[in-house]
């Protein structure tokens, strides 16, 4: 699939070239109504072709999109994304084959004009009105969704995770008992009493909490996520969940979202099952063990050499699993050195 794309995009290329070449060369043959004749034509065929890619592309690559969204809020991500995407598309469609269509309609006859309008009121109202008030209605729905990500103010049984973001890696700190975090500045950093996280343990909220190297969250249960950055900025993006963050130094931000599939479920979905064979026959062929499927926290940001190595494990567990999974977890009072 990707060798057809590729191979149509230097095929585009080279056709450019030629065409710059040809008016570079002020060619002295002035183009006539037989000349004209048979462009209007060629746009004709070349429309074909154009609706024929088109089609392809929507059909055989539509393997490379996500699967459904793994949270709750993130249905709105997919739902906003699927409503633009088919306005765009019916828009690109309609208007693709009316400059197509005229280009050949039009082409050079005699027998045949095309009217020319010099302004009409009544047009340049319809296409001013209609896309200012999709886009009304779009950047409305888009900060509802916002709002329904960014305003934890009312969860009150939320689990609370802080990230913590360096180059090259993440760690993650949980609330204990308490549901709160201890209080962290980069200035408590210190690697020698393990306190990797600049937690300050002199905050009688930070005895409890815990430290850890993979995030385990629980299935139907929101979860209140706090961003640190230790050095530079990143953004902590979770495609599967439908969220993204960035991660600044000096200063806390935060989302939340509720899981809604495990990742054993989401193992089961068909997409995601359909990448994994494919991903899997690929890495066969080349004598590589063969993938499967987590759930990842990402780095989106450029943040030096190995950014592209910047990732870590999210498994999603059902209530009573993540709740054994937690218990098991040391505290940082039991961890770090006084």
């Amino acid at each position: 699939m990707l060798a057809l794309f590729y191979i149509f995009i230097g095929v585009a290329i080279g056709v450019s070239f030629w065409q710059i070449t040809r008016v570079m060369n002020l060619r002295s043959v002035i183009a006539d109504d037989h000349d004209n004749d048979k462009q209007g034509k060629y746009f004709l065929a070349f429309t074909v072709f154009f609706y024929a890619m088109m089609i392809y592309c929507l059909l055989a690559m539509n393997v490379l999109m996500l699967p459904e969204s793994a949270s709750i809020e993130g249905e709105h991500d997919d739902n906003l994304f699927d409503i633009t995407f088919w306005l765009i598309g019916i828009v690109q469609f309609i208007m693709q084959f009316l400059i197509f269509y005229f280009t050949y309609k039009y082409r050079g006859r005699k027998d045949r004009k095309a009217k020319f309008f010099a302004d009409s009121h009544q047009l340049e109202i319809i296409w001013t009105i209609i896309p200012a008030a999709v886009l009304v209605v779009l950047i409305g729905y888009g900060l509802w969704q916002w709002n329904e990500v960014m305003d934890l103010s009312e969860e009150k049984d939320a689990v609370v995770i802080e990230v913590y973001s360096q180059q090259f890696r993440w760690d993650a700190r949980y609330a204990g008992e308490d549901n709160t975090l201890g209080l962290g500045n980069v200035n408590y950093i210190d690697i020698d009493n393990l306190n990797t996280m600049g937690v300050d343990m002199s905050d009688p909220n930070a005895q409890d909490d815990k430290q850890v190297t993979e995030l385990v969250l629980p299935k139907g249960r929101k979860v209140h996520f706090k961003f640190r950055s230790q050095d530079v900025l990143h953004s902590a993006y979770m495609p599967h969940f439908r969220a993204q963050m960035n991660c600044v130094p000096g200063m806390v931000t935060e989302f939340g979202f509720t899981p809604k599939y495990t990742t054993e479920e989401m193992r089961l979905n068909p997409e995601v099952m359909d990448k994994t064979n494919a991903i899997n026959k690929i890495r066969k062929a080349k004598g590589e063990d063969p993938y499967e499927f987590d759930y990842l926290l990402l780095c989106n940001k450029i943040c030096g050499q190995a950014h592209f190595n910047m990732q870590m494990k999210i498994t999603v567990l059902e209530q009573d699993e993540y709740d054994k999974w937690l218990a098991a977890r040391p505290t940082l009072a039991e961890v770090i050195k006084k």
